[in-house]
């Protein structure tokens, strides 16, 4: 069954819906764009909500190593990367489904548009050729009549006793005149009528025919692009799901890694004092106050009694004095285990800014060969300020590290932790003391000011097909260099070891430790 065999005289139908089914296409894509609406709004939710109870500072820092703390800051990073895929959604749906069938319906509205066009055409040429066709047929009717007039008024003047001969011959050349002309016109429409009835079998049998079952076929594949688009609107979604599923096992695995007893054995590492409990209070006998004054208690006064709990109010000091105390240096107004972390903390902020100045200098050093090489590219005794002054700031952390390492190795008291801390500091010494001019480097590329240095490491955890301009694609498993980090709109730009870069999404990597 076809629309130009059974549907022939129903062009008004076919009009009808044709046009109900572009109106559902576009009911369709405003419908998707709604759809990404929400999941855009619905991500940028998320992550509001993850930024505003991510923990920031060294206090919360401080709490994060408690397994609780932790996981909870692991559940807001799995649910950034949750609210990452939302987006990803939302951005597959607008480029896969809105643009391509938005696309798709402007074409399709241009053929049925030709489509129906044709089909008025040709209606309009039949109408045209029947308009004719009736024309001729009244022009037959009237000669057919002025025919017979003619031929009774002969035979009336030929029947007349007091007509002329001359009057009949007349009469009957008048008649004979009007039959052929009649004869012709009869002729000219038998002609036009055969003339029509073959353009309106071509018309209903062939043209129309043609012209509905192209719509038809328009219609029909209007349909099934629509269908697709329906299947894309659960795919695009369904090809995600795994990684929100592993987001989702992210957050059950970060309540899964809480250790209440280890969280209790860190709060009491952190904040126990090192001071022993307080001894038994000693007796103090007043009754030998009562003995005569040549007795030797009178030059013994009674002993002050012993420090009661550390805790107790009266030994308490109010907030407002403990801030008036002096901190010392050393940390040593601190218990014997507190002094310890903050000492050993402090040598660990110094050797990370060591490390980091140490860097600096290899890279003005290195630069200074640069333009030793290469004059056009700079003056090396440009950079001797910050030669020196990176070299004094060396000096003066490493005096600062020898410093705090001897108050720690006060602190410890010759225990076997202070080997480890000798030992690291001594390697770090070891490293930041080495000749710089060993690591400078004979040759560079012109362009040495253009190179970025990354900002850290990750493995893609999945394939990723970068489509869309900007992004690149990666394959899982693959090692990167993280050249910027996300700020926040779920995506980050990274470095390929072919040396393409560009940008990708956030939840499709994990971050190397």
């Amino acid at each position: 069954m076809d629309w130009g065999t059974d549907l022939w005289d129903q062009y008004d139908v076919i009009d009808k819906h044709t046009q109900s089914g572009l109106d559902l296409v576009e009911r369709y894509i405003k419908f998707v764009k709604e759809r990404t609406e929400i999941e855009q709004n619905y991500a940028k939710q998320l992550r509001n909500l993850t930024k505003k109870y991510t923990k920031r500072g060294s206090k919360d820092e401080q709490d994060c190593k408690f397994s609780n703390h932790a996981s909870f800051q692991e559940i807001l990073n799995e649910l950034n990367d949750y609210a990452g895929q939302r987006e990803l959604i939302a951005e597959n749906m607008m480029t896969g489904i809105c643009v391509d069938l938005t696309k798709y319906l402007q074409d399709i509205k241009q053929e049925r548009k030709t489509h129906l066009s044709e089909a008025k055409k040709a209606q309009q040429t039949l109408e045209s050729s029947f308009k004719h066709l009736e024309s001729i047929k009244k022009r037959f009717a009237k000669e057919w009549a002025e025919a017979e007039k003619a031929t009774q008024q002969a035979e009336k003047t030929e029947n007349d006793l007091n007509a002329t001969k001359l009057d009949v011959e007349k009469a009957k050349l008048h008649a004979h005149s009007r039959v052929h002309t009649a004869e012709e016109s009869r002729n000219d429409y038998a002609a036009q009528l055969q003339k029509y009835n073959k353009e309106q079998n071509g018309f209903y049998y062939s043209e129309i025919l043609q012209i509905f079952n192209n719509l038809q076929d328009m219609d029909e594949r209007r349909i099934r692009r629509l269908a697709q688009g329906y299947c894309q609107f659960s795919d695009i979604e369904k090809k995600v799901l795994p990684i929100i599923s592993k987001c989702l096992e992210g957050i059950y695995a970060a309540g899964g890694k809480i250790d209440e007893k280890q969280d209790s054995i860190l709060f009491i590492e952190q904040n126990k004092s090192g001071f022993d409990r307080p001894g038994d209070v000693e007796f103090e006998d007043y009754i030998q106050g009562i003995k005569p004054a040549t007795s030797d208690s009178s030059l013994n006064p009674p002993k002050a009694r012993g420090k009661l709990w550390p805790f107790s109010k009266k030994n308490k000091i109010s907030r407002a004095e403990k801030n008036m105390l002096p901190a010392a240096e050393d940390f040593s107004h601190l218990p014997p285990e507190q002094r310890k972390k903050r000492l050993q903390g402090k040598i660990d902020e110094i050797t990370k800014d060591l490390h980091k100045a140490q860097d600096q200098s290899d890279a003005l050093e290195k630069m200074k060969g640069v333009y030793e090489q290469n004059p056009q590219m700079g003056d090396p005794s440009s950079l001797e300020p910050q030669i020196t002054e990176t070299t004094n700031n060396i000096g003066r952390l490493r005096a600062e590290l020898c410093k705090y390492e001897t108050w720690l190795s006060e602190a410890v008291g010759g225990e076997e932790s202070l080997s480890p801390v000798t030992i690291n500091n001594n390697s770090q010494n070891s490293a930041v003391t080495a000749d710089p001019s060993q690591n400078i480097y004979t040759e560079f590329d012109d362009d040495f000011d253009d190179i970025e240095a990354p900002v850290g490491q990750c493995t893609a955890l999945y394939t990723f097909e970068g489509n869309s301009e900007g992004t690149i694609s990666i394959t899982e498993g693959e090692l990167l260099s993280i050249m910027e980090a996300d700020k926040g709109d779920g995506w980050m730009r990274v470095l390929r070891a072919n040396g393409e870069e560009g940008y990708i999404p956030s939840a499709y990597v994990k971050f190397a430790s």
